[in-house]
């Protein structure tokens, strides 16, 4: 599903965010990511979802070499990926429910479509009965399950979670990640970084990225 190939990323001549990185993630797998901050987590993530370009080797998705993949297709491939990025809030002046069905309304859903899947998406992350609350009156293990409930909405082929149960308190982030959990269950790829080294103990392959090299990869 996913194969970096002597993958390398450079900013500038002395700023490299990954060094010669060649991994593969299987169709079905969970896989977690750990690293210290500034390890390229981030940047590896955001190759896959063709929000960064290699400097050189390959990146491979779903069959797709995303350094040839042109502009106008990478919506296309970003439909098959659900992204929840730290940086991707939640839509403030919406309800929950807007939110989850935003995604479908972009790609063409009717809103009777994109409710029905959003409040099954919701439903699905535990968050059915919060779907006409703002998203401000809940708790941050709730606000994350939502980007989760947003991320699978289009039914994607993999999720790429980066740091998802940052800041939350052991009981959210036990949720959080049972939710991801559910869906690798169902046949989901999905790959999650964390520095949560409780959920690193608990998990069936781990890869480690140190200043942009890999580490171990279990």
């Amino acid at each position: 599903m996913i194969e970096f190939r002597n993958v390398s990323k450079h900013y500038s001549s002395d700023v490299m965010a990954l060094r010669d990185i060649s991994l593969t993630v299987n169709k079905g797998e969970l896989v977690f990511l750990a690293g210290p901050s500034g390890a390229g987590k981030s940047t590896l993530m955001k190759m896959i979802a063709a929000m960064e370009r290699p400097s050189s080797g390959q990146v491979i998705v779903n069959g797709q070499d995303i350094a040839r993949i042109k502009p106008a297709a990478v919506p296309f491939l970003r439909r098959n990926l659900g992204l929840i990025f730290q940086q991707q809030r939640l839509l403030t002046d919406r309800s929950v429910l807007a939110n989850v069905m935003l995604p479908l309304l972009v790609t063409g859903a009717s809103k009777t479509q994109a409710e029905q899947r959003a409040r099954a998406a919701l439903d699905k992350v535990g968050l059915g009965d919060r779907a006409d609350a703002q998203p401000l009156a809940l708790s941050g293990g709730e606000q994350q399950r939502v980007s989760i409930a947003r991320a699978i909405v289009n039914r994607p082929q993999v999720i790429l979670a980066d740091e998802p149960t940052a800041n939350l308190d052991r009981a959210s982030a036990n949720k959080v990640l049972d939710a991801l959990k559910a869906f690798n269950s169902v046949g989901v790829t999905c790959l999650i970084s964390s520095h949560d080294e409780q959920m690193l103990d608990a998990a069936a392959r781990v890869i480690h990225l140190n200043q942009g090299q890999l580490e171990v990869a279990a």
